[in-house]
Protein backbone atom coordinates (compact mmCIF):
# COMPACT_ATOMS: atom_id res chain seq x y z
CA UNK A 1 0.00 0.00 0.00
CA UNK A 2 2.72 2.08 0.91
CA UNK A 3 4.38 1.60 -2.47
CA UNK A 4 1.13 2.95 -4.37
CA UNK A 5 1.08 5.55 -2.17
CA UNK A 6 4.73 6.92 -3.52
CA UNK A 7 3.76 6.23 -6.74
CA UNK A 8 0.77 8.06 -6.74
CA UNK A 9 2.94 10.93 -4.81
CA UNK A 10 5.65 10.38 -7.65
CA UNK A 11 3.75 11.03 -10.76
CA UNK A 12 2.49 14.55 -10.38
CA UNK A 13 6.18 15.53 -9.45
CA UNK A 14 7.35 14.11 -12.97
CA UNK A 15 4.56 16.18 -14.63
CA UNK A 16 5.32 19.68 -12.73
CA UNK A 17 8.84 18.72 -13.50
CA UNK A 18 9.37 18.76 -17.39
CA UNK A 19 7.26 21.67 -17.64
CA UNK A 20 9.16 23.43 -15.20
CA UNK A 21 12.50 22.00 -17.55
CA UNK A 22 10.85 23.71 -20.90
CA UNK A 23 10.06 27.28 -19.02
CA UNK A 24 13.49 27.10 -18.19
CA UNK A 25 14.80 26.15 -21.30
CA UNK A 26 12.43 28.85 -22.97
CA UNK A 27 13.73 31.43 -21.12
CA UNK A 28 17.71 30.84 -22.22
CA UNK A 29 16.16 30.67 -25.45
CA UNK A 30 14.68 33.91 -25.21
CA UNK A 31 18.27 35.25 -23.54
CA UNK A 32 19.83 34.04 -26.70
CA UNK A 33 17.80 35.38 -29.22
CA UNK A 34 17.62 39.06 -27.59
CA UNK A 35 21.36 39.21 -27.80
CA UNK A 36 21.14 37.69 -31.81
CA UNK A 37 18.60 40.91 -31.92
CA UNK A 38 21.16 43.02 -30.52
CA UNK A 39 23.82 41.98 -32.55
CA UNK A 40 21.83 42.41 -35.73
CA UNK A 41 20.48 46.15 -34.81
CA UNK A 42 24.30 46.53 -34.10
CA UNK A 43 25.30 45.15 -37.77
CA UNK A 44 22.77 46.83 -39.69
CA UNK A 45 24.01 50.26 -37.86
CA UNK A 46 27.57 49.39 -38.61
CA UNK A 47 25.75 48.18 -42.46
CA UNK A 48 23.67 52.10 -42.57
CA UNK A 49 27.13 54.09 -41.53
CA UNK A 50 28.72 52.30 -44.68
CA UNK A 51 26.07 53.03 -47.09
CA UNK A 52 25.91 56.78 -46.31
CA UNK A 53 29.64 56.48 -46.63
CA UNK A 54 29.05 55.19 -50.34
CA UNK A 55 29.23 57.10 -53.46
CA UNK A 56 26.47 58.87 -54.66
CA UNK A 57 25.76 60.21 -58.16
CA UNK A 58 23.24 61.97 -60.13
CA UNK A 59 22.59 61.55 -63.36
CA UNK A 60 20.15 64.13 -65.20
CA UNK A 61 19.21 63.39 -68.30
CA UNK A 62 17.42 65.91 -71.29
CA UNK A 63 15.03 62.71 -72.24
CA UNK A 64 15.41 59.46 -73.53
CA UNK A 65 14.17 60.51 -77.26
CA UNK A 66 17.30 59.39 -78.52
CA UNK A 67 18.01 55.61 -79.17
CA UNK A 68 21.78 55.76 -77.80
CA UNK A 69 20.82 57.65 -74.28
CA UNK A 70 19.29 54.55 -73.11
CA UNK A 71 22.54 52.59 -73.75
CA UNK A 72 24.43 55.29 -72.22
CA UNK A 73 22.24 55.11 -69.16
CA UNK A 74 22.49 51.19 -68.52
CA UNK A 75 26.33 51.22 -69.24
CA UNK A 76 27.15 54.03 -66.73
CA UNK A 77 24.82 53.18 -63.97
CA UNK A 78 26.59 49.03 -64.32
CA UNK A 79 30.01 50.48 -63.61
CA UNK A 80 29.19 52.63 -61.57
CA UNK A 81 27.28 50.21 -59.03
CA UNK A 82 30.54 47.96 -59.85
CA UNK A 83 32.84 51.06 -58.73
CA UNK A 84 30.90 51.34 -55.50
CA UNK A 85 28.59 53.75 -56.38
CA UNK A 86 24.58 54.31 -56.33
CA UNK A 87 23.72 56.43 -59.15
CA UNK A 88 20.38 58.18 -58.51
CA UNK A 89 18.92 58.82 -62.38
CA UNK A 90 16.44 61.86 -63.46
CA UNK A 91 14.58 62.38 -67.00
CA UNK A 92 13.59 65.86 -67.39
CA UNK A 93 11.71 64.39 -71.05
CA UNK A 94 12.96 67.36 -73.18
CA UNK A 95 11.76 70.05 -70.60
CA UNK A 96 14.60 72.60 -69.10
CA UNK A 97 12.65 73.78 -66.00
CA UNK A 98 12.02 70.14 -64.98
CA UNK A 99 15.62 69.06 -65.61
CA UNK A 100 16.29 72.32 -63.30
CA UNK A 101 14.10 71.25 -60.89
CA UNK A 102 15.45 67.56 -60.91
CA UNK A 103 19.15 68.97 -60.34
CA UNK A 104 18.19 70.91 -57.62
CA UNK A 105 16.32 67.83 -55.60
CA UNK A 106 19.91 66.21 -56.54
CA UNK A 107 21.70 68.92 -55.03
CA UNK A 108 19.22 68.66 -51.90
CA UNK A 109 20.31 64.75 -51.60
CA UNK A 110 23.39 66.01 -51.62
CA UNK A 111 25.14 63.81 -54.22
CA UNK A 112 28.43 63.94 -54.94
CA UNK A 113 28.91 63.85 -58.11
CA UNK A 114 25.69 65.48 -60.93
CA UNK A 115 26.36 64.36 -64.29
CA UNK A 116 24.52 66.19 -66.88
CA UNK A 117 23.04 66.03 -70.55
CA UNK A 118 22.24 68.98 -70.84
CA UNK A 119 18.00 70.13 -72.67
CA UNK A 120 19.72 73.79 -73.01
CA UNK A 121 23.48 74.36 -72.91
CA UNK A 122 22.86 78.07 -71.58
CA UNK A 123 20.34 77.79 -69.16
CA UNK A 124 21.64 75.41 -66.91
CA UNK A 125 24.21 77.41 -66.38
CA UNK A 126 22.65 78.66 -63.28
CA UNK A 127 21.97 75.93 -61.39
CA UNK A 128 25.33 73.79 -62.09
CA UNK A 129 26.86 76.89 -60.12
CA UNK A 130 24.33 76.11 -57.10
CA UNK A 131 25.91 72.39 -57.14
CA UNK A 132 29.52 74.00 -56.53
CA UNK A 133 28.41 76.14 -54.13
CA UNK A 134 27.47 73.12 -52.39
CA UNK A 135 30.61 71.34 -53.03
CA UNK A 136 28.74 69.02 -55.28
CA UNK A 137 31.37 68.17 -58.72
CA UNK A 138 29.62 68.39 -61.59
CA UNK A 139 30.05 66.75 -65.45
CA UNK A 140 28.73 67.95 -68.69
CA UNK A 141 27.89 64.78 -70.24
CA UNK A 142 28.12 65.07 -73.86
CA UNK A 143 26.57 68.51 -73.68
CA UNK A 144 28.98 70.91 -72.65
CA UNK A 145 26.64 73.92 -70.28
CA UNK A 146 28.16 76.99 -71.49
CA UNK A 147 29.21 79.21 -68.79
CA UNK A 148 28.47 76.45 -66.25
CA UNK A 149 32.07 75.65 -64.87
CA UNK A 150 31.66 72.08 -65.63
CA UNK A 151 34.52 70.13 -63.15
CA UNK A 152 34.74 68.08 -66.10
CA UNK A 153 33.70 67.74 -69.96
CA UNK A 154 33.36 64.04 -71.51
CA UNK A 155 32.16 63.66 -74.69
CA UNK A 156 33.45 62.75 -78.48
CA UNK A 157 34.97 65.12 -81.00
CA UNK A 158 31.46 66.74 -82.32
CA UNK A 159 34.04 68.59 -85.27
CA UNK A 160 35.42 65.93 -86.30
CA UNK A 161 31.66 64.47 -86.97
CA UNK A 162 30.66 67.07 -89.03
CA UNK A 163 34.19 66.76 -91.01
CA UNK A 164 33.63 62.79 -91.30
CA UNK A 165 29.66 64.29 -92.61
CA UNK A 166 30.94 67.00 -95.47
CA UNK A 167 33.47 64.52 -96.57
CA UNK A 168 30.77 61.80 -96.82
CA UNK A 169 29.02 63.56 -99.15
CA UNK A 170 32.00 65.09 -101.08
CA UNK A 171 32.69 61.24 -101.75
CA UNK A 172 28.50 60.70 -102.49
CA UNK A 173 28.30 63.33 -104.80
CA UNK A 174 31.46 64.24 -106.45
CA UNK A 175 29.70 66.26 -109.30
CA UNK A 176 28.67 68.50 -106.69
CA UNK A 177 24.81 69.92 -106.24
CA UNK A 178 22.19 71.21 -103.82
CA UNK A 179 22.45 69.81 -100.66
CA UNK A 180 19.79 70.17 -97.12
CA UNK A 181 20.98 70.66 -93.68
CA UNK A 182 18.56 69.78 -91.17
CA UNK A 183 20.09 69.77 -87.92
CA UNK A 184 19.55 69.24 -84.63
CA UNK A 185 18.63 71.35 -81.83
CA UNK A 186 19.81 74.75 -81.77
CA UNK A 187 20.78 75.01 -77.82
CA UNK A 188 22.78 72.11 -78.45
CA UNK A 189 26.43 73.14 -78.08
CA UNK A 190 27.48 70.49 -80.02
CA UNK A 191 25.47 71.07 -83.04
CA UNK A 192 27.27 74.44 -83.07
CA UNK A 193 30.81 72.33 -83.48
CA UNK A 194 29.16 69.76 -85.86
CA UNK A 195 28.48 72.37 -87.98
CA UNK A 196 32.13 74.14 -87.34
CA UNK A 197 32.94 71.04 -88.84
CA UNK A 198 31.08 70.59 -91.70
CA UNK A 199 31.19 74.35 -92.83
CA UNK A 200 35.02 73.83 -92.95
CA UNK A 201 34.93 70.18 -94.81
CA UNK A 202 33.23 71.89 -97.79
CA UNK A 203 34.53 75.05 -97.89
CA UNK A 204 36.02 74.87 -101.43
CA UNK A 205 33.55 72.30 -102.69
CA UNK A 206 31.26 72.38 -105.68
CA UNK A 207 28.28 71.60 -102.73
CA UNK A 208 25.88 74.21 -102.21
CA UNK A 209 23.74 74.59 -98.91
CA UNK A 210 20.45 75.49 -100.11
CA UNK A 211 18.31 74.45 -97.24
CA UNK A 212 18.86 75.03 -93.56
CA UNK A 213 16.47 73.83 -90.48
CA UNK A 214 17.19 72.79 -86.61
CA UNK A 215 14.77 70.14 -85.11
CA UNK A 216 13.54 71.77 -81.80
CA UNK A 217 14.37 69.21 -79.01
CA UNK A 218 16.12 67.08 -81.68
CA UNK A 219 12.54 65.88 -82.62
CA UNK A 220 13.00 64.07 -85.53
CA UNK A 221 9.14 64.16 -87.13
CA UNK A 222 10.00 67.79 -87.59
CA UNK A 223 12.96 66.26 -90.29
CA UNK A 224 9.94 65.44 -91.74
CA UNK A 225 8.18 68.65 -92.52
CA UNK A 226 11.92 70.65 -93.18
CA UNK A 227 12.61 67.88 -96.03
CA UNK A 228 9.34 68.25 -97.52
CA UNK A 229 9.09 72.25 -97.67
CA UNK A 230 13.15 71.83 -98.78
CA UNK A 231 11.87 69.40 -101.44
CA UNK A 232 8.95 71.90 -102.49
CA UNK A 233 11.76 74.59 -103.14
CA UNK A 234 14.21 72.50 -104.24
CA UNK A 235 13.56 68.90 -106.00
CA UNK A 236 16.74 68.34 -107.28
CA UNK A 237 18.61 67.80 -104.18
CA UNK A 238 21.33 65.49 -104.21
CA UNK A 239 22.64 64.86 -100.66
CA UNK A 240 21.46 65.88 -97.22
CA UNK A 241 22.74 66.29 -93.82
CA UNK A 242 20.97 64.87 -90.88
CA UNK A 243 21.90 65.98 -87.42
CA UNK A 244 21.34 62.10 -85.97
CA UNK A 245 20.36 59.23 -87.35
CA UNK A 246 16.69 59.35 -86.10
CA UNK A 247 16.19 62.52 -88.07
CA UNK A 248 17.56 60.83 -90.74
CA UNK A 249 15.05 58.15 -90.30
CA UNK A 250 11.88 60.65 -91.03
CA UNK A 251 13.80 62.17 -93.92
CA UNK A 252 14.45 58.84 -95.89
CA UNK A 253 10.97 57.88 -95.14
CA UNK A 254 9.68 60.81 -97.08
CA UNK A 255 12.41 60.45 -99.89
CA UNK A 256 10.89 56.89 -99.87
CA UNK A 257 7.55 58.46 -100.70
CA UNK A 258 8.74 60.72 -103.51
CA UNK A 259 10.70 57.62 -104.73
CA UNK A 260 14.09 59.17 -103.82
CA UNK A 261 15.34 56.82 -101.69
CA UNK A 262 18.43 55.86 -102.36
CA UNK A 263 19.25 58.33 -105.05
CA UNK A 264 20.03 61.27 -102.67
CA UNK A 265 23.01 60.88 -100.30
CA UNK A 266 21.99 61.15 -96.40
CA UNK A 267 24.46 61.23 -93.75
CA UNK A 268 23.39 61.14 -90.20
CA UNK A 269 25.37 60.14 -86.62
CA UNK A 270 25.19 57.93 -83.40
CA UNK A 271 25.35 54.49 -85.55
CA UNK A 272 21.37 53.53 -84.46
CA UNK A 273 20.43 49.97 -85.54
CA UNK A 274 17.50 51.62 -88.15
CA UNK A 275 20.74 53.73 -89.57
CA UNK A 276 23.05 50.54 -90.29
CA UNK A 277 20.44 48.86 -91.88
CA UNK A 278 19.58 51.89 -94.13
CA UNK A 279 23.19 51.37 -94.46
CA UNK A 280 23.28 48.03 -95.58
CA UNK A 281 20.18 48.53 -97.92
CA UNK A 282 21.74 51.39 -99.40
CA UNK A 283 19.18 54.38 -98.75
CA UNK A 284 21.43 55.82 -95.89
CA UNK A 285 25.10 56.82 -96.66
CA UNK A 286 27.18 57.07 -94.23
CA UNK A 287 26.52 57.26 -89.98
CA UNK A 288 29.35 58.82 -87.20
CA UNK A 289 29.61 56.24 -85.16
CA UNK A 290 30.28 57.04 -81.30
CA UNK A 291 30.82 53.82 -79.15
CA UNK A 292 29.14 55.06 -76.38
CA UNK A 293 29.76 52.38 -73.82
CA UNK A 294 33.40 53.56 -73.63
CA UNK A 295 32.39 57.25 -73.33
CA UNK A 296 29.47 56.24 -70.49
CA UNK A 297 32.20 53.98 -69.21
CA UNK A 298 35.27 56.70 -68.84
CA UNK A 299 32.40 59.11 -67.32
CA UNK A 300 31.58 56.33 -64.43
CA UNK A 301 35.31 56.00 -63.27
CA UNK A 302 36.28 59.65 -63.80
CA UNK A 303 32.71 60.60 -61.68
CA UNK A 304 34.08 58.28 -58.62
CA UNK A 305 37.37 59.60 -59.24
CA UNK A 306 35.81 63.21 -58.82
CA UNK A 307 34.01 61.93 -55.71
CA UNK A 308 36.46 60.49 -53.94
CA UNK A 309 38.87 63.61 -54.58
CA UNK A 310 41.17 62.26 -56.80
CA UNK A 311 43.13 65.11 -58.97
CA UNK A 312 41.97 65.48 -62.42
CA UNK A 313 45.72 65.61 -63.34
CA UNK A 314 46.05 62.23 -63.23
CA UNK A 315 42.94 61.00 -65.50
CA UNK A 316 43.66 60.56 -69.68
CA UNK A 317 42.01 64.06 -70.93
CA UNK A 318 42.59 65.58 -74.36
CA UNK A 319 43.08 69.15 -72.78
CA UNK A 320 40.33 72.06 -72.15
CA UNK A 321 37.70 73.22 -73.95
CA UNK A 322 36.15 76.80 -73.15
CA UNK A 323 32.75 77.10 -71.94
CA UNK A 324 32.74 80.80 -73.17
CA UNK A 325 33.38 81.39 -69.40
CA UNK A 326 35.99 78.81 -68.31
CA UNK A 327 37.92 76.87 -69.19
CA UNK A 328 36.64 73.21 -69.00
CA UNK A 329 38.78 69.70 -68.52
CA UNK A 330 37.73 67.84 -71.13
CA UNK A 331 38.10 63.59 -72.42
CA UNK A 332 37.07 63.66 -76.23
CA UNK A 333 36.79 60.37 -77.98
CA UNK A 334 37.06 59.99 -81.15
CA UNK A 335 33.81 58.83 -83.92
CA UNK A 336 34.15 57.09 -87.04
CA UNK A 337 32.22 57.14 -90.29
CA UNK A 338 31.18 53.84 -90.99
CA UNK A 339 29.67 53.19 -94.08
CA UNK A 340 28.55 50.08 -95.92
CA UNK A 341 31.91 48.66 -96.84
CA UNK A 342 33.35 48.97 -92.82
CA UNK A 343 29.92 48.12 -91.81
CA UNK A 344 31.61 44.50 -90.03
CA UNK A 345 34.33 45.74 -89.61
CA UNK A 346 33.41 48.65 -86.98
CA UNK A 347 30.06 47.96 -85.74
CA UNK A 348 29.53 44.16 -86.45
CA UNK A 349 32.91 42.76 -85.29
CA UNK A 350 32.58 44.79 -82.27
CA UNK A 351 28.84 43.74 -80.57
CA UNK A 352 27.26 46.66 -81.00
CA UNK A 353 24.68 45.34 -83.47
CA UNK A 354 24.41 41.62 -84.10
CA UNK A 355 25.33 40.60 -88.36
CA UNK A 356 21.43 39.46 -88.34
CA UNK A 357 19.74 42.32 -87.32
CA UNK A 358 22.03 44.85 -89.46
CA UNK A 359 21.28 43.14 -92.58
CA UNK A 360 17.48 41.59 -91.42
CA UNK A 361 15.92 43.50 -94.84
CA UNK A 362 19.20 42.74 -97.24
CA UNK A 363 18.91 39.20 -99.54
CA UNK A 364 22.06 37.22 -99.87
Amino acid sequence: MKMNRIRKINRPGRRLLWPLIFFIAFCFLLSGCGGAENQNTESSGKADVKRDDRISIGLSFDSFVIERWIRDRDVFVSKARKLGADVNVQNANGDVEEQISQIRYLIDKKVNVILVVAADCERLSGVMTEAQRKGIKTISYDRLVLGGGSDLYLSFDNKAVGTMMAEALKEAVPEGGDIFMIQGAAEDNNVALVREGFDEEIEGSNLNIVYEANCAGWLSELGADYVREALAEHPDVKGIMCGNDDIASSVIRVLSEERLAGQVAVVGQDGDLAACQRIAEGTQTMTAFKPVEDLAEKAAEYAVLLAKGDSLEDLDLSGTMSDGENDVDCLLLQPVSVKKNNMKQVIIDSGYHALEEVYLNVRE
